[in-house]
């Protein structure tokens, strides 16, 4: 018994003290390798996807440009309820046909008034403020002149559109 257990303990030492070398030149042993452990191990700490970050035109960094679109208040001032509410409408169903289509990945309004008169704010998934005015332009409360807007380049995490897929799950109604 104790004979084997000698033969163990030597066995697992012997084991436990190899390392894997790369092939080495002019008679040298190569330099030390990388076990298939070690590189499940350094995937799992770093988390990083190529295939993942290629798909969403990250760079480096995890990021890529954006457009950003301050919506502000507008020049037109619309008393009819009836029609307003038309055009808060068809804002809201813009603002759906665009994150469906990929081109919005943030919407929304802010809750509160500020010195700048924003109202609200997208962030479009393009590098071009041309494209991003196109795409804005399509909504009707900004062609009635509810809002105006601004328009900012703005430089963020490439997984940012990944968020609206758990939208839906999350919410309960859609206004």
């Amino acid at each position: 018994m104790m004979k084997n257990l000698s033969l163990l303990l030597a066995f697992t030492l012997a084991l436990s003290s190899c390392s894997i070398q790369t092939k080495g030149q002019d008679g040298k042993p190569g330099k030390a390798g990388t076990s298939a452990a070690q590189i499940k191990e350094e995937k799992m700490v770093s988390g990083f996807n190529q295939k993942l970050a290629d798909s969403l035109g990250a760079d480096q960094y995890g990021m890529k440009p954006y457009i950003i679109v301050m919506l502000t208040t507008g020049s037109a001032k619309i008393e009819d309820k009836t029609k307003m509410g038309e055009l808060m409408k068809g804002h809201m169903q813009n603002i759906g046909k665009l994150a469906k289509e990929g081109k919005v990945v943030i919407a929304g309004p802010f809750s509160g008034k500020n010195q700048r008169e924003y109202r609200g704010m997208f962030i479009f998934n393009t590098k071009s403020k041309e494209e991003a005015e196109q795409w804005v332009k399509t909504d009707p409360a900004v062609a009635a002149g509810v809002f105006g807007y601004e328009i900012f380049p703005w430089y963020g995490s490439a997984a940012l559109p990944l968020y609206l897929k758990y939208h839906d799950e999350i919410a309960k109604e859609n206004p």
